[in-house]
C-alpha cells in the first residue's frame, strides 16, 4: 500500500433550498392565507477520524467533495428536504488546513472524532413565516443561502508511541523489521525508507507499542532539504524518540548533535520528550567490546539518557531494547490523555 500524507482537496457544503410563496386554497377555507414552506438546509462537510485507515490515498482519487442542496419549501407550510451531508474519512492524527491562508480548521485524533469544514447554507423562509397581525398576505419569500466553498489541505502526522531519528543508513529500518511484523524496504544507499512504516512491537501478550520508521535525517532538514520536513512532522506525535547512531560513525558524538540540532531547530521542545540512544551495527566487535562500548563512548551521549548497543542483524541487545523502550512509553501514557494511538 502505498503511503500518501498530505492531499489538497476543494470541498463545498450544500445550498439552502429556496422558500416558496403559496396560498391555502382548501374548499372550505374561505379567505386562504400564506402557506409557503420554508427550504430545506444544505448539507454540510465534516471530517471524521477513522482508525482503519492509514494514508490518505483514498482522497487523492476524487478532488471535489460537493454536498447537496436543500430542496425548496412545498405547499401547506412543508419544508423541504435537507441536502446529504458528506462525510470525508481520514487517518487518525490528519490536521485539515486552508490551503491559501494555512489557517488550521482543527485535527482529527481518535476514532469517531469529527469537524465541519464546510456549513450548510440554511433553507430560505416561506411567505408563511412573514404572517403577521399587520401583513396577513405576504408575498414574498428567501432565497437559501449559499453553501461554504474551500480550497483544504489535508495533512497527516503519524500517531505512534516511538519515533526513529537518524541519518540514512543509520539501520532504522532492519531494527524495526526485526523486532516487528512491519517489512520497510533495505538496502544500502541514502533514503532507502521514503514513506513512513509502522511497526507493532509486542512486548508481551498483552503489552505492545507502535514504531515509526521514518525517512532519514540530513543535514538541514528543518529547512525542508531531502525528506527533512516529512520526517520531521511525523515525530511531532510520537511520545519517545529512539536515536540510532551506528558504531561505523565518524564521530558518533558529533552525529547526535546534529540529530538534536535539526530536531530543535524544527521545534524547540521536540527534545524534551523522553529518548534512548541505540547504537547499532554492533554484530562488527567482538563480545567482549560490545560489553565495554556503553563505557567506552559514555562521553558522547548525555549521561541521563538509556544507552544501549545492538545490532538488529544478529539479533543482539533487541529484547533490551524493547523493554527498554515499553517502559518509556508506559510512563509517557500514565501522564498524558488520550494514550498514543496506533495509526
Amino acid at each position: 500500500m502505498q503511503f500518501l500524507d498530505e492531499v489538497d482537496l476543494k470541498v463545498k457544503s450544500g445550498d439552502g433550498g429556496k422558500g416558496v410563496v403559496t396560498w391555502r386554497t382548501e374548499k372550505y377555507v374561505p379567505k386562504g392565507g400564506p402557506s409557503g414552506g420554508d427550504g430545506g438546509d444544505g448539507g454540510s462537510v465534516y471530517v471524521e477520524a477513522d482508525e482503519n485507515l492509514y494514508t490518505l490515498m483514498d482522497l487523492s482519487h476524487n478532488k471535489n467533495v460537493f454536498a447537496g442542496d436543500g430542496e425548496p419549501g412545498g405547499r401547506r407550510e412543508q419544508t423541504g428536504a435537507s441536502g446529504e451531508d458528506k462525510v470525508i474519512r481520514v487517518p487518525p492524527g490528519t490536521v485539515v488546513k486552508e490551503t491559501d491562508s494555512g489557517m488550521v480548521l482543527g485535527e482529527v485524533i481518535e476514532d469517531g472524532q469529527r469537524i465541519c469544514v464546510a456549513k450548510g447554507g440554511q433553507g430560505g423562509r416561506g411567505n408563511a413565516f412573514f404572517k403577521s397581525s399587520t401583513n396577513q398576505a405576504p408575498r414574498h419569500a428567501q432565497p437559501g443561502e449559499k453553501g461554504e466553498e474551500r480550497h483544504l489541505t489535508f495533512e497527516l502526522k503519524l500517531m505512534a508511541d516511538v519515533g526513529l531519528v537518524g541519518f540514512p543508513n543509520a539501520g532504522k529500518s532492519t531494527l524495526v523489521s526485526a523486532i516487528s511484523a512491519a517489512e520497510p524496504k533495505v538496502a544500502d544507499y541514502p533514503f532507502t525508507t521514503l514513506t513512513p512504516q509502522l511497526g507493532m512491537i509486542y512486548v508481551s501478550d498483552f503489552e505492545t507499542f507502535v514504531m515509526a520508521d521514518i525517512p532519514g535525517i540530513i543535514e538541514d532538514a528543518h529547512e525542508g532539504k531531502g525528506l527533512g520536513l516529512q520526517f520531521l512532522r511525523h515525530i511531532e506525535r510520537t511520545s519517545v524518540l529512539l536515536f540510532v547512531i551506528p558504531i561505523t560513525s565518524k564521530d558518533l558524538h558529533d552525529e547526535y548533535e546534529q540529530l538534536v540540532h535539526e530536531l530543535e531547530s524544527y521545534e524547540a521542545d521536540l527534545m524534551d520528550k523522553p529518548h534512548v540512544i541505540a547504537l547499532s551495527k554492533v554484530d562488527i566487535l567482538a563480545p567482549d567490546e560490545r560489553e565495554l562500548l556503553p563505557d567506552v563512548v559514555a562521553d558522547a551521549f548525555p549521561d541521563d539518557v538509556p544507552l544501549l548497543p545492538i545490532s538488529a542483524a544478529a539479533d543482539i541487545g533487541l529484547d533490551q531494547l524493547k523493554y527498554t523502550l515499553f517502559e518509556q512509553v508506559k510512563s509517557v501514557r500514565s501522564h498524558t490523555s488520550p494514550t498514543p494511538t496506533e495509526a
